[in-house]
């Protein structure tokens, strides 16, 4: 979502005759894109004080922003930072605010400002913003507010241009994206729900891919289910958050979902998709989690052998209501349980990747680094290969030969 949002802002600051620079010494304004999720991103923004000064010191006229994801108590800190601190729901008043001699942009809603996609042939297209489910460990409702639905009309909009324009892969965006309820007329009296849209937007004619994140379990129906097995450009890739194995952990969460749950879903998904890549975020450490709680999610793990795992030791977040519980686990503890985990994955992502060696598959190339080609296949596995530049943005095909837990090698058919 922070990725999407940074490419509105790049529109929005190139219609008023900015040209992006990377070189941070060249820069006449800076705009820092504020993750609030954990506690290190908002560490290295304190990192950037002295560098700014410095630059300040080269350039006087430089202006510094900052926006994204942040804390009210975080804005009094960084306001000495900063020349502005800036909403991001407000991006179509910012062309005011840095210079007024600009207008405001026409249009109310920040989402529907036109982006500047930053990846070749790869567009982030958000469907909602804000959440209201109120885990307790995470910021998201606080600095990101409410649940907000964008209209059915404009995403569809959004997708055909970028079909047209010859765009290969739609990532569909929201903290909840089982949440989406939208209208494809203002008039309209039926809403339009998450599996619909999909829907929808797998009828655009168009070779391309549709990829969705994120999801919550408390809400993933049988009818998604069906909807990503009737449409074929919904690419068998699903990342649904787990957070713990063990019940009363996600009931102090509050997650809404008991395992059992979840292992319904995935035997559900499987039984459909039966070659579905899955991978799931698990937090370690989570206030009063004892070893044996923390074995339910070790045996989570195990059973259901996901293809990746996104770990992350648990980090108190201001505002939350786990801020309010001891956190009594200590970091060596939360170290050793990841570690565990981690060893965990390694072993089943292992094993799932061999199964490619030997295969051919699609995959669509979006970096190039020393004559390598980096990209993900159809169900979302990272593949390096030896190729040239000009295949970047390119459905190729192309033949495994080594496996990783973390990705696959091969060559260019």
């Amino acid at each position: 979502m922070n990725e999407s949002d940074s490419e509105r802002i790049a529109g929005v600051l190139e219609n008023i005759r900015y040209k992006q620079t990377f070189k941070i010494d060249k820069a006449d304004l800076i705009v820092v894109n504020m993750c609030s999720i954990r506690q290190s991103a908002v560490d290295r923004i304190y990192g950037l004080r002295q560098k700014f000064n410095k630059l300040k010191d080269y350039n006087p006229k430089l202006i510094t922003i900052l926006t994204g994801c942040i804390l009210k108590k975080d804005k009094g800190r960084f306001s000495e930072y900063f020349d502005f601190i800036l909403d991001i729901k407000n991006l179509p008043n910012w062309p005011k605010i840095i210079n007024n001699k600009y207008k405001i942009l026409n249009t109310k809603y920040y989402l529907n400002i036109k982006p500047k996609y930053s990846l070749p042939k790869i567009a982030y297209i958000p469907i909602s913003n804000g959440c209201n489910n109120f885990c307790t460990y995470c910021v998201v409702p606080y600095v990101r507010g409410p649940l907000i639905h964008r209209k059915t009309k404009d995403i569809i909009k959004e997708v055909k241009t970028l079909i047209k324009n010859n765009y290969k892969e739609i990532w569909l965006l929201g903290q909840n994206v089982n949440n989406y309820q939208g209208k494809l007329k203002d008039q309209d009296s039926k809403l339009i729900n998450f599996p619909k849209l999909l829907e929808l937007i797998n009828n655009i004619p168009g070779d391309f891919w549709i990829r969705f994140t994120s999801s919550n379990p408390k809400d993933f129906s049988d009818e998604l289910i069906n909807i990503m097995t009737k449409c074929k450009k919904i690419t068998p890739y699903l990342n649904l958050p787990v957070q713990s194995g063990n019940n009363e952990i996600l009931e102090k969460m509050n997650r809404k979902y008991t395992i059992e749950k979840y292992k319904e879903i995935i035997k559900k998904i499987r039984k459909k998709i039966p070659d579905i890549v899955l991978s799931t975020d698990i937090i370690v450490g989570f206030p009063g989690e004892t070893k044996k709680q923390f074995n339910d999610t070790a045996k989570i793990l195990k059973k259901v052998k996901f293809d990746m795992a996104y770990i992350n030791q648990y980090s108190s977040r201001p505002e939350t209501l786990a801020s309010k519980i001891k956190d009594n686990v200590s970091k060596k503890e939360k170290k050793e349980r990841w570690e565990i985990l981690n060893e965990i994955l390694k072993q089943t992502a292992l094993e799932k990747n061999k199964k490619y060696i030997g295969k051919i598959i699609k995959i669509l190339p979006v970096e190039w680094k020393n004559g390598f080609l980096f990209g993900k296949s159809f169900d979302y596995k990272s593949v390096k290969i030896k190729g040239p530049k000009k295949l970047l943005g390119e459905f190729i095909k192309v033949k495994i030969t080594n496996a990783s837990p973390w990705g696959l090698k091969g060559y260019y058919k």
